[in-house]
C-alpha cells in the first residue's frame, strides 16, 4: 500500500517531486559557435554540399547585382541629368547675364551643328552664350525654355536616361529570378538535411536503454525532434544567406564607398567601432538570454505533456489548482526570459537605428557641402546615401539573424547531447558516454548460430541488479528455463518481478553476474535480435493509434488473411472483431482507449502470437480484468504457451500452479523454488501466499 502511494504522489506532484530526470538541459555548454559542433554538421551537409555550392554561387552574383542598382543612379545623374562635364566656371559675357556666383554655375552645352538646335539658340539668343560651334545655357535658364525645346536639346540624355531605365529593370527582374531559384535551392537543401538529421535522431532515440527514457519527460524529446530541428533549418537557410550575402555585401559596399569618394567614405565609416562594440556588448548579453528561453520552453513542454498523460488523476484528486499554479510559475519565469531577450533588443535594434541615421546625417551635411563646391557630384552624394542605407540594413538585420544563430545554436547542442547518450562502446565494452548503456560485445566475438533458430535455454548466474547506486533491486539471482519449460515469478511487491523481465529483453544489463542465452552470455548478441525471439504481454498493453490489424502484424506484412484469422481465433479475439463495424480494419483512437483493458489485452496477446516467438513473457497479464474477460485471456495464454518456453509473473496464482519452476522472490532474492507441489509441502513463502489469496 505505501509504495501505491509513494507512486500515486509521484504522479500527482510531477516536475515537483522528482529529484534525478538527468535533464541534459541543465548541462554546462560550451561556446556558443563551437566550431567542433558547426563540423558536426558537415556529414548531414555533404551529401548536398553542390546544392550549397550552387545557392552560394547565386547570392554572390545576386549581392553584385545589388550593388549594380545604386551604381546607375549615380551614372544617369552624372552622365545624364547633371553631367559633370558641365560644371564649369562662367565666361565674363555670361556672367553679366547671371547674377548667381559664377563659380557655381551649371552649364548644358548645346551642339549648334545641328539645325534644330540653332533655330532655338536663335529664339533665345539672351540666354545662349555662342562659342563657335557650341552654345551654351545655364541650368536656371532651361525653364524658360518651352518642353519640346526642351525634349529636342536633351535627346541623347533622355535617351542615355531611358537605357539607364532598361538596364535597372533588367537588373531588377535578374535578381527577382536568382532570388527565387537562390532560395528554392537553399532551402530544398535544408528540408533535405532536416529530413535525415531527424531520421537519424528519431532511429537513434529508439535504440537508447530504459533507464534514458526512465529519465527524461517525453516533452523535452518531442521538443529535440520538433522545434529545435526546426531550429537547425533556420540555420541552414537564413543565418548561411545572411553569412554569404550581407557580410560579402558589406565588404563590397566598402569597396565601392572608398572607389567612389575616399573622404566622404572616411566619414561614412567613423562609427563602424562603435557598432562592433555595441554588436559585442549584445552578443555577450543576449547568449545566456537564448540558452534559459530553450530551459524553459523544454520545461513548459514537460509539464504541459505530463497534465495531458495524468489528466486522470488530475482531476480525480482535485489537483488542478496545484497543477495550475505549477505551471504558472514556470510560464511566468518563461515570460521573465523572454522579457530579458525583449530588453536586450530594444536596446540593440534603436542604438543601430540611431547610429545609421548618424552617419546618413553626417553625409548629407559634409557631401552636401562639397556638392555645392563642386568638389563631389550630386550622383555621388546620392549612391553614397543609398550604399550607406544598404551598408547599415545587414546590421540591422544582425539582431534577428543573431536570435536564429543563438537559438540554432543552442538547439544543436541539444540534438547532439542526445545524439551523444549513444550506444556506442568502448574497447572494454563499456559504454563511453554519460548515459547507461547495454553492453554490447557482439561486433568482437562471433554470434552463435544455433540462437538464431531457438532459444534453448536462459540462465540466471547470481545476477544482481540496481536502479539507484547502492540500492540492490535483485542480488544474487540464480536459476535456469530450458526449452519448453514455464516458469513463474511470484512474491510481493517491489520484490524484483518486473526488473528481472527487463534484464532477460535486454531493457537493461545486470550489474554484476550473467545472463546466459544457450550458455553464451546475452551481451554477446544484438537486444533486437534477443528480443526477436521473445514476445512480452504485458499488464497494461499498449497499443499504437491506427487499426487492429496494424497493431497485430506490426512490422510484420507477410501474414495473410488466413493466418490473421487463425491468430485471432486463438486468442479469443474474434468476437470482439466480428462485432466492429470494420472488423480488424477498425481504427483505435490513442492507446485503444475506446476499448476495454481485457479488449486490449486480448489484442496485444494477439500481437504476440503473429510474431511466433520461442519465448512468450507475461506480466502480471490478468490484472485489473474481469471474471469472463479473464478467463478468454487465460484460455488464450495457455493456448499461446503451448510448445513455448514460457516465464509468467503474476500476483495471481492461477496460472504458476500449473507451471513446471515456480521461483519466489522476497526483497530481490530468490527465498524459494520447485513446482506448486514442492511449494506447499514445505510450508514457506509460497503457502502463506496461497493461504492468503484463497
Amino acid at each position: 500500500m505505501s509504495t501505491f502511494c509513494v507512486k500515486l504522489c509521484s504522479v500527482i506532484t510531477g516536475v515537483a517531486m522528482r529529484t534525478d530526470f538527468g535533464y541534459f538541459e541543465e548541462e554546462k555548454l560550451g561556446k556558443p559557435y563551437d566550431i567542433q559542433l558547426l563540423r558536426r554538421f558537415y556529414p548531414f551537409a555533404r551529401p548536398y554540399k553542390l546544392w550549397f555550392t550552387a545557392s552560394i554561387l547565386l547570392i554572390i552574383v545576386i549581392t553584385l547585382l545589388e550593388l549594380v542598382l545604386p551604381y546607375l543612379t549615380k551614372i544617369a545623374i552624372d552622365r545624364y541629368i547633371i553631367p559633370k562635364e558641365v560644371l564649369t566656371t562662367a565666361s565674363p559675357a555670361t556672367s553679366q547675364k547671371n547674377t548667381s556666383d559664377p563659380k557655381s554655375t551649371r552649364f548644358f552645352t548645346v551642339d549648334l551643328s545641328n539645325s534644330e538646335h540653332q533655330k532655338i539658340v536663335a529664339a533665345h539668343p539672351w540666354i545662349f552664350d555662342i562659342h563657335g560651334s557650341v552654345a551654351r545655357i545655364t541650368f536656371d535658364d532651361l525653364v524658360n525654355l518651352k518642353t519640346d525645346e526642351l525634349v529636342l536639346l536633351r535627346h541623347r540624355d533622355l535617351s542615355g536616361i531611358n537605357r539607364i531605365v532598361i538596364v535597372f529593370l533588367i537588373l531588377v527582374a535578374g535578381i527577382f529570378i536568382l532570388n527565387f531559384i537562390q532560395i528554392m535551392v537553399m532551402e530544398t537543401a535544408g528540408q533535405r538535411i532536416m529530413h535525415d538529421l531527424r531520421m537519424q535522431l528519431f532511429t537513434h532515440t529508439q535504440q537508447l536503454s530504459t533507464s534514458f527514457f526512465n529519465r527524461n519527460p517525453v516533452g523535452r524529446l518531442v521538443t529535440r525532434v520538433t522545434n529545435d530541428i526546426q531550429n537547425m533549418h533556420e540555420l541552414f537557410t537564413s543565418v548561411i544567406k545572411f553569412v554569404f550575402k550581407d557580410l560579402f555585401l558589406l565588404a563590397g559596399i566598402t569597396i565601392v564607398l572608398i572607389n567612389i569618394n575616399f573622404r566622404l567614405a572616411l566619414v561614412a565609416f567613423t562609427v563602424i567601432p562603435l557598432v562592433i562594440i555595441i554588436s559585442f556588448r549584445f552578443s555577450g548579453q543576449a547568449r545566456q538570454v537564448f540558452r534559459d528561453l530553450r530551459v524553459k520552453v523544454a520545461q513548459i513542454n514537460t509539464r504541459f505533456a505530463e497534465t495531458i498523460s495524468g489528466i486522470k488523476v488530475i482531476q480525480l484528486f482535485l489537483h488542478e489548482n496545484a497543477n495550475y499554479r505549477e505551471f504558472k510559475r514556470l510560464n511566468h519565469a518563461n515570460y521573465l526570459a523572454g522579457m530579458r531577450q525583449i530588453r536586450v533588443f530594444a536596446i540593440f535594434m534603436p542604438l543601430i537605428e540611431l547610429l545609421g541615421s548618424f552617419v546618413l546625417a553626417m553625409i548629407i551635411y559634409y557631401g552636401g557641402g562639397r556638392v555645392l563646391s563642386n568638389q563631389v557630384s550630386l550622383g555621388e552624394l546620392v549612391a553614397f546615401i543609398t550604399y550607406i542605407k544598404m551598408f547599415f540594413r545587414p546590421i540591422r538585420d544582425l539582431a534577428d539573424k543573431y536570435n536564429i544563430m543563438q537559438n540554432a545554436m543552442a538547439s544543436a547542442e541539444r540534438i547532439f547531447l542526445l545524439l551523444d547518450k549513444g550506444v556506442t562502446t568502448s574497447g572494454s565494452g563499456v559504454s563511453s558516454t554519460s548515459e547507461p548503456q547495454l553492453i554490447n560485445s557482439a561486433r568482437l566475438a562471433s554470434t552463435d548460430t544455433k540462437f538464431l533458430r531457438k532459444i534453448n535455454k536462459i540462465e540466471f548466474d547470481n545476477v544482481s541488479f540496481e536502479y539507484v547506486a547502492d540500492e540492490n533491486v535483485l542480488d544474487g539471482v540464480s536459476f535456469t528455463i530450458r526449452s519448453g519449460e514455464t516458469v513463474a515469478i511470484v512474491g510481493p511487491t517491489g520484490s524484483g518481478k518486473t526488473t528481472l523481465i527487463h534484464l532477460v529483453t535486454r531493457f537493461y544489463d545486470p550489474v554484476e553476474g550473467r545472463i546466459l542465452v544457450n550458455d553464451s552470455d546475452i551481451s554477446m548478441f544484438e537486444p533486437a535480435l534477443v528480443r526477436s525471439k521473445i514476445a512480452l504481454v504485458m499488464q497494461e498493453p499498449f497499443l499504437f493509434s491506427g487499426s487492429i490489424r496494424d497493431n497485430i502484424i506490426n512490422a510484420r506484412t507477410s501474414l495473410s488473411e488466413r493466418q490473421l484469422a487463425r491468430i485471432a481465433a486463438a486468442s479469443n479475439l474474434s468476437s470482439l472483431i466480428n462485432n466492429l463495424p470494420n472488423g480488424l480494419d477498425t481504427v483505435l483512437s490513442e492507446g485503444g482507449a475506446s476499448l476495454s483493458s481485457g479488449e486490449r489485452q486480448l489484442i496485444s496477446i494477439a500481437r504476440a502470437f503473429a510474431v511466433d516467438p520461442d519465448m512468450i513473457i507475461l506480466d502480471e497479464a490478468t490484472s485489473y480484468i474481469d471474471s469472463q474477460t479473464e478467463q478468454k485471456i487465460q484460455q488464450a495464454i495457455l493456448t499461446l504457451m503451448q510448445n513455448r518456453t514460457s516465464l509468467v509473473v503474476a500476483h495471481r496464482l492461477t496460472t504458476a500452479r500449473q507451471a513446471d519452476n515456480i521461483i519466489v522472490l522476497n526483497k530481490g532474492r530468490i527465498i524459494e523454488q520447485g513446482n506448486h507441489d514442492e511449494l506447499i509441502k514445505v510450508r514457506g513463502g509460497y503457502y502463506k501466499m496461497n493461504q492468503l489469496r484463497v
